[in-house]
């Protein structure tokens, strides 16, 4: 603001100088979707660790793939998840516990569904704080909920019935507790006495696609996938198969839901880490496949399947889909390097997998590169590997620009970076001036990535350029209250083939 001049003297006044630092996004941060134990439904829940999800899912579980592929990916150097639960509902899924009787009974329902509801106890008491003249208030009460399966134990003191009360019972659970919820048909005084076993709880069905993307409203509802809108940003989605953890038991996940999370992947800048289909038994099957599989260019695909120990069948080796795994090489790749570094080569190992559903020789492999099919190997004195970096619509027919995994990734992570930085240029004045600022800022971003190695080139402006001006943005934008900004970049591209040229000199005469 101008200062106002009205007394002689020195004013002092600060301007801006133009300059708005755009910060890169995260890169890595991964979404999973499926099916477990316990936790909430339809809630993008933000792990760091295999233990998160332990205290907040369950762990492990038979009937799911889910638990594997999260451990998986934290297990491979993977950094930040997020986990949203799915269930398919059943009759008496939900537990619940009646405290009292009559118009006294206070009704408690498991904070979510599943048979871990049933492990729940619960005790009311009136060990409550009095009221100045030292009686007791007959609504006020303490709750305690222990879940005897993890020994966790939640304590609430002086919670009320009462309509109006501060600290009324149904409102203090739903913010504090994880276990249970309040009916909110509340009694009009609670009943002190031992503690209860809950009631009823179990695990329901197994998912469908109904559960995961198809259901009624569930774009507008943001369920099961599309819980996803609550969430700031991921990078990286994985759909792990719905049941089982082990041939012949995992289900393949539906076509529909492929479908619907390539297109949500692809609004929100993120790429979907796809499995092998179960048929893919053979090289050959997987080849032929690979012809009527997706060709998105936010996808990849990797094969085979995994062999690692459960712990819940006494540490024998099992066959799991890869997706967790490499989603985790991915993450750890991104640390260390960039995520313009393809997440594959002799860094690229897979700690934990003792061997591969199918052993694959340089000469399959060569099959399956073509297609875009990206092969887990056994690279010899590095142990198993990620041996392929290409997008879906990496195929050599198809010739895209989109063809290697690296370069999809790092298009994305520009185009959310300057999404998020620009916003502060929505409503300024549409001139050389504010041309002039966006091209110093996005110039600045793009300079930091060319001095990381992110892109080609010896110089920069061999390596992007930045454009804003009067050739981009013409007067009839101006009216209609467009800014047009071209950034260009030139990527790095993973080396496939590295060829040597050997040949022998022995007996040629010197010059």
């Amino acid at each position: 603001m101008a200062v106002q001049l009205s007394y002689p003297g020195v004013y002092v006044e600060e301007l801006s100088s133009g300059v708005r630092t755009i910060t890169g996004v995260p890169t890595s941060i991964t979404a999973f979707v499926g099916r477990a134990l316990r936790g909430p439904l339809h809630e993008p829940v933000t792990l760091t660790s295999y233990a998160d999800f332990e205290r907040s899912f369950g762990g492990l579980w038979s009937e799911s793939h889910l638990g594997y592929s999260v451990r998986d990916f934290f297990q491979q150097g993977g950094g930040v998840a997020l986990v949203v639960r799915v269930h398919a509902a059943a009759a008496k899924d939900t537990a619940f516990i009646n405290l009292g009787n009559g118009n006294k009974r206070l009704k408690l329902n498991a904070a979510s569904p599943g048979a871990w509801g049933a492990k729940l106890k619960a005790t009311v008491d009136d060990d409550v704080r009095l009221n100045d003249d030292g009686t007791k208030d007959p609504a006020l009460f303490n709750l305690t909920v222990l879940d005897t399966a993890t020994g966790v134990k939640e304590v609430f003191r002086n919670v009320s019935v009462a309509t109006g009360a501060a600290r009324r019972v149904d409102i203090v659970l739903a913010a504090e507790s994880q276990l249970v919820r309040a009916d909110p048909a509340l009694p009009t005084q609670p009943q002190s006495g031992p503690a209860v076993d809950a009631t009823d709880g179990n695990d329901g069905g197994p998912v469908t696609a109904a559960e995961i993307a198809t259901g009624a409203n569930f774009q507008t509802d943001k369920k099961g996938l599309y819980a996803l809108e609550r969430a700031d940003l991921f990078n990286l989605l994985v759909i792990p198969p719905y049941s089982g953890t082990g041939e012949p038991g995992d289900r393949d996940v539906d076509g529909q839901v492929v479908t619907a999370a390539l297109a949500y992947a692809e609004k929100r800048r993120a790429v979907v880490v796809l499995d092998p289909p179960q048929d893919w038994t053979t090289v050959a099957k997987a080849a032929s496949g690979a012809a009527t599989f997706t060709s998105s260019k936010n996808a990849a695909v990797y094969f085979p399947r995994i062999k690692q120990p459960d712990p819940l069948r006494d540490g024998q080796a099992m066959s799991f889909a890869p997706s967790g795994a490499v989603a985790g090489v991915i993450a750890r790749t991104d640390a260390e390097r960039g995520v313009w570094k393809a997440p594959a080569g002799l860094d690229a190992t897979l700690s934990g997998v003792t061997q591969l559903s199918l052993p694959l020789t340089d000469g399959e492999i060569g099959q399956l590169n073509p297609v875009a099919v990206n092969c887990l190997r056994l690279a010899p004195g590095a142990g198993h590997a990620v041996w392929g970096a290409r997008t879906r619509n990496g195929s050599d027919r198809i010739a895209s620009e989109w063809k290697y995994l690296p370069v999809r990734r790092t298009a994305l992570f520009i185009e959310e970076s300057l999404f998020r930085g620009i916003q502060w240029a929505v409503f300024e004045p549409n001139d050389e001036p504010l041309w002039a600022q966006l091209r110093l800022n996005i110039g600045a971003f793009l300079n930091n990535l060319f001095r990381q190695g992110a892109f080609q080139g010896k110089t920069a402006r061999e390596a992007y350029f930045v454009k804003c001006d009067a050739t981009t943005t013409t007067q009839t934008d101006i009216n209609l209250g467009i800014v047009n900004i071209l950034v260009g970049f030139a990527p790095l591209k993973p080396a496939e083939f590295v060829v040597l040229r050997l040949q022998q000199i022995a007996g040629q005469i010197p010059a």
